[in-house]
């Protein structure tokens, strides 16, 4: 498994992330299963999200309740968690007071003392800088937090909050997959006139931005044909895209799976796959393309049959 710098922390972390936002329903046996799997594999960092589960912390809940972690093994995994949705409106609040409820919440359910990694979780358009910058530090400084992020934020959005915000942004939650990849696509067509795909979409370059500032960019979605409208591995509506796929994964002797995730892995900015599998199989199988060699040709050409064009 091939580490990737989290952030400015100094700490290394695994390019795959085991993300949990599908195991509610999921009993004691299995949720240990995958999570051994996943470590098998060099994966010893997983997802959360407060939403996640059909009640608040569900997810979280499950996997504590499920793997109850002594302080050493609590110790060998980082867990990230995100705060900043409500469900029931829906709507999004970053004020102090639920930012700092959700994450104690997030800790209650998960029965820790410590989240490594919070994430905002997706922008809210009536943020107060200020407002996160006291609950950053109150987290901080509790001890409650160690590293801050957000998820799926332009750079405009992440240059506001550090107007007020002191905590290095150590990371950028974005979905990006071979066929859902404008965060890439946009720069290989720029100042196309008349071309869909050269527009700026993100306010900037988020992709970008983050190499610039050091900010790690976990993708989510990796294997989703577009925003939740199903995967393309194995589906009848890429059939270009599966017959490299199908190629590549025979050159290197990897699953097709392993070839999706190494088209990101790939990428020099050195980014972090989130799966949203509860398959232990699929786990394994992503985890082989955390290291597989891509050439610069080979990547282009999974790029062009995913949809997108080269000039």
């Amino acid at each position: 498994m091939r580490t990737v710098p989290l952030g400015t922390t100094g700490r290394d972390v695994p390019n795959v992330v085991l993300g949990l936002m599908r195991i509610a329903q999921m009993d004691d046996d299995a949720v240990r299963e995958l999570v051994r799997t996943a470590r098998d594999a060099g994966i010893d960092f997983v997802d959360h999200a407060d939403v996640y589960g059909a009640e608040l912390h569900g997810c979280e809940r499950r996997f504590a309740e499920a793997m109850r972690l002594t302080p050493s093994q609590r110790a060998e995994l980082t867990i990230q968690s995100k705060a900043g949705i409500v469900r029931e409106g829906p709507y999004f609040d970053y004020s102090y007071d639920h930012l700092v409820s959700s994450v104690e919440g997030s800790l209650e359910a998960l029965g820790t003392d410590y989240l490594d990694v919070l994430l905002l979780h997706r922008p809210d358009a009536l943020v107060e800088p200020d407002e996160v910058a006291r609950a950053f530090d109150h987290l901080e400084s509790t001890g409650k937090v160690r590293a801050f992020g957000v998820s799926n934020h332009t750079p405009r959005q992440i240059d506001l909050l550090k107007k007020s915000v002191r905590q290095p942004i150590v990371a950028n939650q974005l979905q990006l997959s071979i066929t859902h990849a404008p965060i890439v696509a946009q720069g290989v067509t720029a100042n196309m006139a008349g071309e869909d795909q050269s527009r700026t979409v993100d306010g900037g370059g988020i992709l970008d931005y983050c190499r610039l500032h050091d900010i790690t960019v976990q993708a989510w979605s990796p294997f989703q044909a577009g925003f939740f409208t199903g995967v393309f591995l194995g589906s009848d509506d890429y059939p270009g895209l599966n017959a490299v796929i199908d190629r590549l994964a025979a050159k290197y002797d990897v699953p097709p799976i392993a070839i999706a995730v190494a088209w990101i892995t790939r990428h020099p900015a050195q980014m972090q796959v989130v799966l949203g599998t509860t398959t232990p199989e699929r786990v394994s199988g992503a985890a082989q393309g955390s290291d597989v060699p891509l050439t610069r040709a080979e990547w282009y050409e999974l790029f062009r049959a995913g949809g997108y064009r080269v000039p």
